[in-house]
């Protein structure tokens, strides 16, 4: 990709539809091989522009999905254990125990980590690295930093060709400054009404336009509630579905529940007259 406009060329034919700053920073973390780091409210498209971006550039896509209590073991590499035992008796019955011969790769399980830096190219998708803990965090800057990881009984694995790595985060806690350091930052924002109509239109082709207009602005409209979870694109487009199923013309009450996840917003919503 030679531009900012030609990447998000290719974004938009792969079914993202990216505004100025997303293509920028997105085509700047292809052309200086850094990570880039995604931060915004759920639903505004930060996995799903590593998904196109993967499809955009023709790589695979690999995904960790962080979580309370994830450890280097769970994103990186672990032995196969029953395997290793099954040799070892083998080896045992032949007299011919070697334990060196129980560390090689074939059992070696590999991990999102791993399988990123031995398919490198590839892009390497860090999910919700905020729900990961403080020592997650610098052992994936390590990684990052190196590209390569040294395994005590096999030895150093390096990419030979550096995974573009996508980091995203809903902000349900602060990431360290020295994880960001590493990468280019962009927050993404909920997208403008334009931008929504055309993402429920492009994703949706059968959608009628006075519809999707209908409900991105009553989506729009939410989001400006203070409700305890403002729903993103992804519910835009269930909720479309689901009126779309059930054949209406205009968003109603009935339907909120594909949009809605909390009865505190539902009724906060019915009270706001947002929804007829």
């Amino acid at each position: 990709m030679e531009s900012p406009e030609e990447l998000a060329s290719g974004l938009d034919r792969a079914g993202y539809l990216p505004d100025g700053g997303i293509a920028t920073a997105a085509f700047l973390a292809v052309a200086m091989g850094r990570p880039l780091f995604l931060e915004g409210e759920p639903g505004t498209g930060k996995t799903s522009l590593a998904l196109a971006l993967a499809k955009t550039l023709g790589v695979p896509l690999i995904r960790l999905q962080c979580h309370e209590g994830i450890d280097a073991t769970q994103a990186l590499y672990d032995w196969d254990y029953p395997r290793q035992l099954m040799h070892l008796r083998v080896l045992e019955t032949r007299g011919e125990v070697d334990e060196a011969s129980l560390y090689t790769r074939r059992f070696l399980l590999a991990r999102p980590l791993l399988q990123a830096l031995e398919n490198a190219p590839c892009v390497l998708l860090v999910d919700e690295i905020d729900r990961a803990d403080d020592e997650f965090e610098a052992f994936l800057l390590e990684v990052l930093s190196e590209n390569a990881v040294s395994i005590p009984e096999f030895g150093e694995i390096r990419a030979s060709t550096p995974p573009l790595t996508v980091l995203t985060s809903n902000r349900t806690r602060e990431v360290h400054d020295a994880l960001k350091r590493r990468c280019l930052y962009h927050w993404l924002e909920h997208p403008s009404l334009e931008r929504e109509v055309a993402i429920l239109r492009r994703t949706l082709p059968g959608l009628d336009e006075r519809l999707a207009v209908q409900v991105a602005e009553a989506v729009q409209k939410m989001r400006g509630l203070d409700l305890l979870k403002p729903p993103g694109v992804a519910e835009s487009l269930d909720w479309a579905r689901a009126l779309q199923a059930l054949g209406r013309t205009e968003p109603d009450v009935a339907t909120l529940g594909a949009v809605l996840k909390y009865r505190e917003d539902a009724d906060r919503v019915i009270g706001s007259t947002i929804v007829g």
